[in-house]
């Protein structure tokens, strides 16, 4: 029995020294400056203003549409991520070599500004990027920069990313070689030994693959194993059923938001007219459109009238609306309405539909699921300074702790969306 033990304990203990050797490759320290609060109540504000503002982009630890943000007070200081996170593009405006730097590694997009946010804002942001939510943090394959920012950072690049996998790989395969030597020369060992019946049968058995295979035991896992991925894809589907994530139809006219709302600033309220003051935003018509396009007949300079403008100059002709594609769709029984998200509530555009300004055809970029829209009111500060709407509710609640949330003023009660 003795040597059935300390057989079966050479794999266990290789296991464990593998296992620690990977949780030590795997790990990553950030040092957040001593200046970020690291309080209860500074992450929880902040993690309000994340999931309101940077959540459509960005990842603690993950690369997302922009870089991981973890560890940025550790790259960056506290000045300079306050500047970027306020107004990127004005910082990179006046040549700041890391602001530029960032924008030209990530393709040249560049962050909304948030001008916005108070200095206390940002201090508290920084504390839910920086001491937030690590129970749920994941080893980043990016460069973890900060906000709006790549580059230069002490995370682990992506690009390197294959090659640590490939020498894990490596190191176990030789860990397996060193195992099977081990047990190969341990058994010759104990062959040359006097050893009883039951220990000889048990130091020389072979390995049978096919008995295993036809095994009982193998039979039922591979058996459990289906069940749970036929039910999952099952309930996958389910769930996404009526979700048109990623919805991207084709357009009768091909309309940049890229050029339009990026490259030329043109405000979303100059042509989505309604948006803040109705409960829809209003597909613009030719009209809007002529505005510009009667002195615009082409892009980038060129000659002529391009094939796309003369498709407005015909439907203003011919008094003949243009026939846009709806890209978000809410089930009728759905109640949503523009104006008090936008005028009232202070809501970004992006925060629902995502980074619009640089998308060249337009898809749907939240799932804009039920669960979706409550997560949002439970996670959203009201922005009740300087706005009048909420000065008797502010009032109501002068007594509660913590900040007022969108769910403490009726956000989650099932009439104000099913009426």
């Amino acid at each position: 029995m003795s040597i059935k033990r300390s057989l079966l304990s050479i794999p266990s203990r290789l296991g464990v020294l593998a296992f620690l050797f990977l949780m030590v490759l795997g790990t990553q320290v950030f040092a957040a400056h001593p200046d970020v609060p690291d309080d209860e109540s500074a992450i929880s504000a902040g993690k309000a203003l994340f999931n309101s503002n940077c959540r459509t982009c960005h990842k603690l630890d993950q690369r997302a549409t922009g870089p991981a943000l973890r560890g940025v007070t550790e790259r960056r200081s506290l000045e300079w991520a306050g500047k970027f996170i306020k107004n990127s593009q004005a910082l990179i405006a006046s040549g700041d070599a890391q602001a530029v730097a960032i924008y030209e590694e990530w393709n040249k997009l560049a962050m909304p500004s948030h001008e916005f946010l108070s200095d206390d804002d940002v201090m508290n942001l920084l504390a839910y990027i920086e001491y937030g939510d690590k129970a749920e943090a994941q080893v980043a394959g990016g460069d973890g920069e900060g906000s709006g920012g790549g580059g230069g950072g002490s995370g682990v690049p992506s690009e390197y990313l294959t090659i640590i996998l490939a020498v894990l790989v490596i190191v176990l395969l030789l860990i397996l070689i060193v195992l099977g030597l081990i047990i190969s020369v341990l058994t010759k060992y104990l062959n040359s030994q006097n050893l009883e019946e039951d220990d000889k049968e048990f130091v020389n058995q072979k390995f049978d693959l096919g008995k295993i295979l036809k095994s009982d035991a193998f039979v039922i896992i591979v058996t459990a194993l289906v069940i749970a991925l036929v039910a999952k894809t099952a309930i996958d589907g389910l769930y996404s059923v009526g979700i048109q994530q990623g919805y991207a139809p084709k357009q009768p006219i091909a309309f940049s938001h890229a050029l339009h709302a990026g490259q030329y600033e043109i405000e979303c309220q100059y042509c989505h007219t309604g948006v803040e003051i109705g409960k829809s935003a209003n597909i613009p018509s030719a009209n809007i459109c002529m505005n510009c396009h009667t002195h615009i007949q082409n892009v980038g300079g060129k000659d002529g009238i391009s094939p796309e403008i003369q498709k407005i100059y015909d439907a203003y002709d011919n008094n003949r609306p243009i026939e846009w594609v709806r890209v978000h769709n809410l089930p009728d029984l759905s109640y949503f309405n523009h104006a008090q998200h936008v005028a009232v509530g202070g809501i970004e555009c992006q925060t629902c539909h995502g980074p619009i300004e640089e998308m060249e055809v337009v898809y749907q970029h939240s799932s804009l699921t039920m669960g979706w829209c409550i997560d949002c009111h439970r996670q959203t500060d009201i922005k009740s300074n300087g706005n009048a709407y909420y000065d008797k509710l502010v009032q109501l609640h002068s007594e509660s702790k913590g900040s007022l949330k969108v769910k403490d003023i009726g956000g989650l009660e099932c009439a104000k969306c099913h009426y």
